[in-house]
């Protein structure tokens, strides 16, 4: 999903259809967050990169059960919606160093021994992943591991 030619957070959490206006800034982010995100996010999200509900959840490190009990009161609370926003960047973070979206998801799906070995989705379930996946992301950006 390409929004104005780029993969963006938003257009993977399904653009104008969970957010009538865009979050421009990370102060806006903040705020989408704590209001909690549709739970049509999730959807768009498992469509935007191609996971089965299982391998979604265990990226955001919620439990299945709870992803579909969400998706039925429609709305994330506020430490799922920081979970699937952190994903969301991630691979929109990815899309841009791998020039698109497919091959920053066939990154993100392989062991790397930049990561120790690990897939760099497997470690989005944390704060610290996260960052570990961004720095390395942006180490290759700029060579470092070409």
């Amino acid at each position: 999903m390409s929004y104005s030619g780029r993969v963006s957070a938003d257009s993977l959490l399904g653009g104008r259809t969970v957010f009538p206006r865009a979050p421009r800034s990370g102060l806006e982010w903040v705020d989408v967050v704590r209001h909690g995100i549709s739970s049509q996010a999730l959807d768009a999200m498992l469509r935007s990169i191609g996971l089965s509900q299982a391998e979604l959840a265990q990226a955001l490190d919620i439990p299945e059960r709870t992803l579909a009990r969400r998706k039925r009161e429609g709305v994330l609370s506020r430490e799922e919606s920081a979970k699937l926003l952190r994903l969301a960047r991630v691979v929109a973070r990815a899309a841009e160093v791998f020039d698109g979206l497919d091959p920053a998801l066939a990154w993100l799906k392989t062991a790397t021994s930049a990561l120790d070995g690990a897939t760099p989705l497997s470690l989005v379930d944390t704060d610290i992943g996260a960052d570990s996946v961004m720095d390395t992301l942006g180490r290759i950006e700029h060579g470092v591991f070409a």
